[in-house]
């Protein structure tokens, strides 16, 4: 089974405890008049779809809420009209926001939750609602490529990669391990200097890395996820306390920066964590 993901402004991952969204509430005009983080290219109606959003899913716009109007949300945000007003639009195409004429732009009475068509981090992909995984790291390290990264990455057989490996808890059980890459060196320096400068300290935080970079404006484009069945295996069985021969999910994630492939991921997915949802809609 084969999930072309589009990041369709989904990237939205405030920078939070344990990679979850925020859970401090701030007055709505104080959260909106923290800066955006703009990573280099970045058009700002992903910033501002971003901001927006993360005051919806945590709390500072209530659910059936009236938003403020578009030049009030301009004036707070810092930019013009018209990224707001395109920000504006997604949310509603998302499922975020609705539109009653003449009276204003108000949060929806319940929040669509995304699955696998979405990209984001797993620890938000695997989360039930109104529930945060806890992310804990295992390894950060530098080792030589694999099959597996010179063909998602298209890297050459003499470069390096960045491997941070990580389990996800719930309620202090292991559900899930995650495995993330990322090219090393000038393959990593030449797409973006930020990433590179910051992913030793990325790896330190207690959240997955594609959380991490997208706290700081990062936005990954055009991923691909692969879903198969296999047994667990001794290391990964021993991370999730179970037995080598027990039945696990893969889900192997790849995604752009830039329309560079920079980063590539497996998830193994213990029994019993719950279903996986994929939204579909009839495209006629």
């Amino acid at each position: 089974m084969r999930l072309y993901l589009s990041n369709q402004m989904s990237n939205v991952l405030a920078s939070g405890r344990q990679g979850g969204p925020v859970t401090t509430l701030l007055e709505p005009q104080v959260f909106l008049q923290k800066q955006l983080p703009l990573a280099a290219g970045q058009p700002i109606r992903v910033a501002v779809y971003a901001r927006i959003a993360e005051g919806i899913r945590s709390g500072v716009f209530p659910l059936g809420a009236m938003l403020p109007r578009e030049t009030e949300l301009s004036t707070m945000l810092g930019v013009s009209r018209t990224p707001v007003r395109e920000a504006l639009m997604l949310l509603e195409e998302d499922g975020l926001l609705v539109t009653r004429r003449g009276v204003g732009r108000f949060v929806t009475n319940s929040i669509p939750r995304g699955g696998l068509e979405q990209l984001r981090p797993f620890e938000v992909t695997l989360a039930a609602p109104n529930v945060t995984m806890t992310v804990e790291p295992v390894r950060f390290a530098l080792e030589g490529i694999t099959d597996f990264l010179s063909s998602r990455l298209a890297l050459d057989p003499a470069a390096n990669a960045w491997i941070r490996e990580s389990v996800l808890l719930h309620d202090g059980l292991p559900v899930a391990t995650v495995q993330e890459h990322l090219p090393a060196g000038r393959y990593l320096s030449d797409v973006s200097e930020s990433i590179a400068f910051d992913l030793e300290a990325m790896a330190t935080e207690p959240r997955t890395l594609l959380a991490s970079m997208q706290a700081k404006g990062h936005i990954f484009t055009n991923g691909v996820c692969q879903i198969v069945a296999a047994d667990a295996g001794p290391t990964r069985a021993q991370l999730l306390d179970m037995e080598p021969t027990g039945p696990v999910l893969v889900l192997t994630q790849t995604a752009e920066y830039g329309g560079v492939p920079l980063y590539a991921a497996k998830c193994i997915v213990a029994p019993g964590l719950g279903p996986l949802s994929v939204m579909q809609h009839n495209p006629n």
